[in-house]
């Protein structure tokens, strides 16, 4: 692990890195009074538009202001250009690799994958094998999450694939900072982002089944207002400017997906689902399920509807797999992956096993099928007893989980009680796939606003910026 973490403005006492030239000198102009009146502003907007997000398990407080730093991050046109070519590189080979082991298995059968980490996963669907899904794409939306840790080192640390949220929070992050500092904007040419919801909604639309006639009509479906990002379901329908639906607002008749509208029935050909799978159909899935749709996936079989991202895409973004991804770029594309993983040792393992119980002090441990921050290990920041009860866990199911080092994730400046201050930063880019890959630039960034954190997620105390693609 690196001593010091690289500081994407530049290192402290030393040359400001030229992408944020402007900003610094904009920086070292303010007042830190009007900072602060900016800060309060910001959040006053956030809190009228309700973007709030929800800690399960926290009585204290059900819904949250999710924090606001209000110093953007900055990535040049070059740096952009890299990154948007390896994650293109990256969920091109993750499609293809859905495409496969719900259909000859290719990958296993060349021994680059071992059988049991499919057949035994709780994110491969059986239901799946042999379906085609619409124009052969499974992950239509995709988050996928990188860290910085050198001038030209990126590293990705997970992929996103079931139901990624946080690109609402990338929309009004920009647009709160257009109404705020309209100056800064004025001394940089930046890529605009506004655009995502027209991107989402083509590309939703260019997926509709084989049998669509005329335009597709496209809902949203959302498990309800206790979601933690119900914010976001109601937002994107709105920008789309499509329906957002709840599962009793949907009905399966005449092997057709209809809705219910004041003006009638009317048929339905893509839902943008931001509900599990296991919730979908009640009849297929859980059966005790009330959030779904009873004949959603039979529909969804016979080529009647398409559901996205496709059920069964969560195969692909579980942890264990994930130390697979450059292998499955590499057999997919006969290419070298562009961006590389974070080294990942399989807990499951005897010899990894052993190495990460005799270094947990050094490492950070997740959950394969965990997320949001939860029920992982940071090895520095734990006491003896946390470690000695980690062990345990471990030592008990160790296919549970995998372990990394504890990356010196680069720092950015963000606006602290004490000032400009560096602080952690990781960065969720949105890959959009139809008949074509679409990507915003820039992503969702999100810091960690408590010093020496390294943990950036909304549930775990982190915040969020914007972030600015600088154009040629």
């Amino acid at each position: 692990m690196a001593e010091v973490s690289f500081d994407e403005m530049g290192p402290e006492g030393g040359p400001v890195r030229a992408p944020y030239a402007e900003l610094a000198q904009w920086l070292a102009r303010q007042d830190p009074r009007e900072l602060r009146r900016k800060q309060r502003q910001a959040d006053t907007i956030f809190r009228r538009l309700g973007i709030t997000f929800a800690v399960y398990g926290d009585d204290r407080a059900a819904e949250r202001l999710i924090p606001f730093d209000l110093v953007p991050r900055i990535l040049s046109a070059g740096e952009w250009r890299r990154l948007a070519r390896g994650i293109e590189q990256r969920v091109r080979a993750l499609n293809a690799f859905l495409d496969d082991v719900y259909h000859r298995q290719e990958i296993v059968r060349a021994g680059r994958l071992p059988a049991e980490l499919l057949h035994a996963n709780d994110g491969f669907l059986p239901e799946m094998i042999g379906l085609d899904p619409p124009k052969g794409v499974y992950a239509h939306i995709i988050g996928t999450d990188l860290v910085r840790t050198g001038e030209n080192e990126f590293h990705v640390l997970e992929d996103n694939l079931r139901t990624p949220s946080g690109v609402s929070y990338l929309l009004e992050n920009r647009e709160t900072m257009m109404r705020l500092f309209p100056e800064l904007f004025a001394r940089h040419r930046i890529a605009p982002v506004e655009t995502y919801p027209e991107m989402l909604l083509e590309t939703l639309q260019s997926v509709a089944p084989t049998g669509c006639a005329g335009e597709p009509t496209v809902v949203v479906l959302s498990p309800g207002i206790h979601n933690s990002a119900f914010f976001e379901h109601a937002f994107l329908a709105d920008q789309m400017g499509v329906e957002l639906v709840f599962g009793s607002d949907l009905f399966v008749e005449a092997g057709q997906l209809h809705m219910r509208t004041t003006e009638g029935a009317k048929q339905v050909d893509v839902v943008y689902r931001r509900i599990d799978d296991e919730f979908l159909d009640p009849l297929t899935f859980r059966p005790d399920s009330m959030l779904g749709v009873a004949g959603l996936f039979d529909l969804y079989r016979a080529g009647r509807v398409t559901i996205v991202n496709a059920p069964g895409a969560g195969i692909a973004d579980d942890k264990a797999i994930y130390s697979f991804v450059p292998d499955i770029v590499e057999f997919y594309t006969g290419e070298k992956p562009i961006l590389s993983n974070v080294t990942t040792w399989r807990c499951s393992e005897p010899d990894s096993l052993r190495y990460v119980l005799e270094h947990l002090s050094e490492l950070v441990v997740k959950e394969v099928h965990g997320s949001g921050g939860y029920g992982m290990l940071i090895g520095p920041a734990a006491s003896k007893r946390e470690l000695a009860d980690f062990g345990a866990k471990l030592t008990a199911k160790p296919g549970a989980y995998i372990a990394q080092p504890t990356l010196a994730l680069s720092t950015c400046p963000a606006f602290t009680r004490a000032g400009i201050a560096p602080r952690h930063v990781d960065l969720r880019p949105f890959v959009l796939v139809g008949d074509r890959v679409r990507i915003t630039p820039g992503g969702l960034t999100r810091v960690a606003l408590k010093k020496g954190s390294l943990v950036v997620n909304s549930s775990q105390g982190g915040g969020t910026k914007d972030t600015w693609v600088l154009e040629d």
